[in-house]
């Protein structure tokens, strides 16, 4: 072979390694895409799986928060609670006929005309608080007390907080419940009862779960099994729990001993008020306070329970 030829071939084998070289280097930018493009792929999906592990936790949180504020201790066992000749009939006459006769009781001994002159001095005015609260199945009724509290308001139009509007006077007639005397219209009437659940504000039943609502299947009362095991001193998980035991409970000796509980209450002014606070803290603004809803949950639920007020 000439020496020609040989450069030739030797041009000709440069040339292919050359071209080898190139499609080698062309193959692993491909392979290197394709890779690249797979690792981010599989990045993509791990993140997602991520966000999704991480909102499927809070929901999670959320749900159990829910569950904290809605679950009581109190488990109805029996199931429905079915009517009786006591809850269908007895206990209406009983509350008729008691709560009559002690109002007819209180004015012929002149008791309810002087303390209503009373409460008329001292306020500078109307001797009755009347508020709207909800009654049986959650009808709206005017519930009547004697006033407490001033109605002085703010340089912006608002009511001074309780503890700068309540009297002297006020604080005894709370200390000795002798403000819920007016109640008695409210039983004679049918709105109330002489024991059963206390009948709450509108703004607090709006927040009601479905099990706190069972407490609105009977009528509220004067007093109750959560009045004469703490009061307002309870936590509201607990009065709620003490709620729903009366309501699967209650007959003619329970309604009469829890009477009896209530007498011994009022003699030793026991938990009037929530400790800390001139009255009872309102279950929205508890569940504000403890975290448990947003402000912007809490404002709407607030135009919802004056709009039940506006329609009745």
């Amino acid at each position: 072979m000439n020496e020609k030829n040989v450069n030739e071939t030797k041009e000709c084998a440069d040339v292919n390694s050359e071209n080898n070289e190139i499609i080698e280097n062309n193959q692993f930018e491909e392979d290197i895409n394709t890779d690249g493009e797979k690792i981010i792929a599989i990045c993509e999906e791990e993140i997602s799986q991520a966000n999704s592990a991480f909102n499927y936790d809070c929901e999670n949180i959320l749900v159990n928060a829910t569950k904290n504020i809605i679950n009581y201790p109190y488990v109805n066992e029996k199931g429905a609670r079915k009517a009786s000749l006591w809850t269908r009939f007895v206990k209406r006459t009983f509350d008729f006929c008691s709560s009559l006769s002690l109002f007819l009781f209180l004015n012929v001994t002149l008791i309810f005309p002087i303390l209503t002159i009373m409460v008329a001095i001292k306020m500078k005015g109307n001797p009755f608080f009347v508020q709207k609260r909800p009654g049986k199945n959650g009808k709206i009724f005017s519930l009547i007390k004697f006033r407490t509290m001033t109605n002085e308001y703010d340089e912006n139009g608002d009511l001074l907080p309780d503890d700068q509007r309540m009297t002297k006077f006020g604080k005894m007639l709370r200390d000795t419940s002798l403000d819920e005397l007016p109640e008695l219209l409210n039983i004679i009437v049918g709105h109330m009862s002489v024991v059963g659940p206390r009948p709450q504000l509108v703004r607090d039943m709006v927040f009601f779960s479905e099990d706190a609502m069972r407490r609105q299947s009977v009528r509220g009362g004067l007093t109750g099994l959560a009045q004469t095991s703490g009061r307002n001193n309870l936590l509201w998980e607990e009065r709620f729990d003490y709620d729903l035991e009366y309501v699967d409970n209650y007959n003619f000796f329970y309604d009469l001993k829890l009477i009896f509980r209530t007498i011994k209450k009022v003699v030793k002014s026991e938990d009037v008020s929530t400790e800390g606070m001139q009255t009872s803290e309102d279950y929205a603004d508890y569940l504000l306070r403890i975290g448990a809803i947003e402000y912007d949950f809490y404002a709407e639920k607030q135009i919802e329970a004056k709009e039940i007020l506006k329609n009745n």
